[in-house]
């Protein structure tokens, strides 16, 4: 297979795309469900039958068995059934056969996944129903192909069961409000688009040590080890060149991406030692959000094959940097990016508005948002080694904030050259495009003409951030909205009047500084910005009445499906820190303990005889080694003895705490036992040979 540089007939080849859609249906066909694609619009069902019989024969050409619902349930992760085409019409007989109906919806045992108390085991139906604007796609492995159909999931009720329908949810509410707002600027009714954009981190690890690790198998980080010498402390791995090994899996990785249709743009050395990234271009968001998960799910198989594992959990090695999706949103009218400041008065009061409409939002809803990224694994991660703090905060940029602080006061700028800016009339000088710098420690920063939120970790489902800032955004817009149909009177005067309380109201949310500094934490605390640092503090404004109220206001979940949320992400986070409390457990007691008694137990032998001997070189030496070593043994006895009753009491900060320390006393101990000796794989050999 040739490159993907070098072969662009191959982009999107295992795609049921725009091309395969008009070589495989009827003309009429073809164009009522490329506008469904294009635009959202309703399906005809009268469609169905023929969508499915040229879905069937196209997927057939490419060779193709069988075909799935593909969803996404609230594991993190995506899910699929295969049936087989093949249908038998006799003995020794048989056709392939695809129905509209097998194309439209289908059934899975939802007791069987997450629910949050919306399914009983006793009741098992759930099911799968088609999404129609993300398109079809095949998946190849070693002995053939399958035909993935993304579908949404839900109860026999209704009820969501998985990410996708309540993002499709929030991306209707945010449109009928851009499409509210956008009539009052006179503009009319035009196709709104959301963009997203998710940057991928992850670590490579060799297969073989992994293998060796039972905390990477079984929780995706390391519960204990020491820190080499040298990780990133001289920064020589960002953007460094890239070894051989490494770069022939990620060209396996762009050319399967390549034949998905998943336009993967760049690919370099992330900070930390064995840690990289790639990032695609822009896209729709619903397709932007499938085709993240295929790239978690190319990157994880790809890694197998070459010797490696994909690592993507947050924070799978202490004291160097963990990883994000760092998710860039934007939004769009008629295909003009509304965050893109214009080129006359009316274009740049319609993207003051937005922008005051999407800091608002933050600033009453940081909590939402926050909430959004929770989870065991980020918890590790917010707040050091490049990743955002846990405050939620926004970075406009020097410039940009210039122009926000000269609509609240009504005073131009020394630097501006601007007289005071009136909203529909100033645009000498323009407002500053893409000038800011970029501030890493921003948890959402513009930049320049999109946000990026940057507190999404590696291996989350982006399509719950996107979710939530959809919504809040959309709430915010309509509010603008009201006001300004309250108001009266002429219009450019009243949104200058509405803008200039808008930002003295929430400019609290606005920071430029350093979001790892002390003093930041304290300023926060000062505005009244939530700091919810555990997974248990994040989820709570899941249970807000208020909140609640909103989500249920605009249709994105149902008092029910947000309660199920809930419970999921806290059952989910309990249990994953007992796993890990337990690992930790085996591996203190079954590996590294006898070990360390195998090691003092032949000092003392070794002393002994030295003193039996009469030696009196190196005897002060081993009795050194030896006292460390006996304390440390006891040590670890000690907490392993407390974090087994933790385990058992079930409380979740004990846990944290306990295994913390057994941690402290098992990597003290790593650089007192000989390093043949030694159960497992080192930093210093995962992060480096590979």
């Amino acid at each position: 297979m040739a490159t993907p540089d070098t072969s662009l007939k191959d982009y999107g080849a295992d795609v049921f795309s725009e091309k395969a859609i008009r070589a495989h249906l009827p003309k009429t066909v073809a164009s009522k469900l490329i506008a469904t694609m294009r635009d959202a619009k309703p399906l005809d069902p009268s469609i169905a039958e023929e969508v499915a019989r040229g879905m069937k024969e196209w997927a057939l050409s490419k060779g193709a068995t069988h075909f799935t619902h593909w969803f996404q349930p609230m594991t993190g992760g995506t899910a699929e059934k295969h049936n087989a085409f093949l249908e038998p019409c006799g003995p020794a007989q048989a056709v392939n056969r695809f129905s509209a109906s097998n194309l439209i919806g289908g059934e899975a045992d939802a007791s069987s996944f997450p629910s949050g108390g919306i399914r009983s085991t006793f009741e098992a139906r759930g099911y799968t129903a088609w999404d129609p604007t993300s398109p079809a796609f095949i998946k190849r492995h070693a002995n053939g192909a399958t035909l993935c159909i993304p579908t949404a999931f839900c109860a026999h009720t209704g009820e969501a069961l998985d990410m996708k329908t309540p993002l499709l949810r929030s991306i209707q509410a945010i449109t009928r409000a851009t499409e509210r707002l956008m009539g009052k600027f006179g503009r009319p009714k035009a196709h709104v688009s959301l963009t997203l954009g998710a940057e991928q981190e992850y670590f490579l690890v060799d297969r073989s040590f992994y293998l060796k690790r039972p905390d990477l198998l079984q929780t995706g980080r390391t519960v204990f080890g020491a820190a080499p010498a040298k990780h990133q402390q001289l920064d020589d791995h960002y953007y460094g060149a890239i070894r051989p090994r490494v770069v022939k899996f990620m060209i396996e990785v762009e050319r399967r991406l390549w034949r998905l249709g998943i336009p993967a743009k760049t690919r370099h050395n992330e900070v930390a030692p064995a840690q990289f990234e790639l990032a695609p271009m822009f896209e729709e968001q619903n397709l932007a959000v499938d085709h993240n998960m295929l790239i978690m799910e190319t990157l994880r198989e790809t890694a197998e094959e070459n010797g490696f594992v994909c690592l993507l959990h947050e924070k799978p090695f202490e004291g160097v940097n963990g990883s994000g999706k760092h998710c860039n949103w934007s939004i769009a009218y008629g295909g003009r990016n509304l965050l893109s400041p214009g080129d006359n008065p009316r274009d740049n009061a319609i993207f003051l508005t937005f922008l005051s409409a999407v800091i608002r939002a933050i600033d009453l809803h940081s909590d939402l948002l926050r909430s959004s990224t929770a989870g065991a694994g980020n918890d590790h991660r917010l707040g050091a080694n490049e990743a955002p703090p846990a405050v939620i905060s926004v970075f406009l940029g020097d410039d940009l904030s210039a122009v926000m602080k000269e609509i609240e006061t009504g005073r131009a700028g020394k630097k501006t050259g601007r007289t005071a800016m009136r909203i529909g009339v100033d645009t000498m000088p323009p407002i500053p495009k893409d000038v800011t710098d970029r501030n890493r420690t921003s948890p959402f920063a513009f930049t320049g003409n999109k946000f990026e939120f940057r507190a999404p970790g590696s291996s989350q489902n982006c399509a719950a951030s996107q979710a939530v800032l959809n919504t809040i955004v959309a709430e915010s817009i309509d509010a603008i909205c009201d006001k300004l149909e309250a108001a009266g009177g002429d219009f450019n005067v009243e949104l200058q009047k509405l803008l200039k309380r808008l930002i003295a109201k929430h400019k609290r949310i606005l920071f430029s500084g350093d979001g790892y500094a002390d003093e930041w934490r304290e300023e926060a605390r000062r505005r009244g910005l939530p700091d919810l640092r555990s997974t248990l503090e994040a989820i709570e404004p899941l249970s807000s009445p208020a909140n609640c109220a909103m989500f249920v206001k605009y249709g994105v979940f149902s008092e029910g499906e947000l309660k199920s949320r809930h419970e999921i992400a806290a059952d989910g986070y309990r249990s994953r820190i007992m796993i890990e409390g337990k690992v930790a457990l085996e591996m203190a007691r079954a590996m590294i303990r006898p070990v360390v008694a195998d090691e003092f137990s032949r000092l003392a032998t070794a002393i002994g005889q030295a003193s039996k001997d009469g030696l009196k070189v190196g005897i002060a030496g081993l009795k050194a080694l030896s006292l460390k070593l006996g304390a440390g043994l006891d040590d670890l006895h000690v907490k392993c003895e407390k974090l087994e009753k933790a385990i058992a009491k079930g409380k979740v900060p004990d846990v944290i705490a306990s295994m913390t320390e057994v941690r402290r006393t098992v990597d003290r101990l790593e650089h007192l036992v000989d390093d043949s000796k030694w159960p497992l794989p080192k930093y210093r050999e995962m992060l480096f040979i590979y």
